[in-house]
């Protein structure tokens, strides 16, 4: 069975905040995953490649 982690909702507000002020382009959905700690706990699990 796996365990999905979430992280805290005042995490993620001060990500998207600092996030909003950047100029750079937003990083891939796994960059932001694994910035804020937000994946599966699931031994030997790994994401499909994006599509770009």
């Amino acid at each position: 069975m796996s365990t999905i982690t979430h992280p805290p909702k005042d995490v993620v507000r001060a990500y998207l905040a600092s996030r909003a002020r950047a100029a750079s382009p937003p990083p891939t959905p796994e960059e932001i995953r694994r910035q804020l700690g937000w994946g599966f706990l699931l031994p030997g699990f790994k994401l499909a490649p994006s599509r770009s």
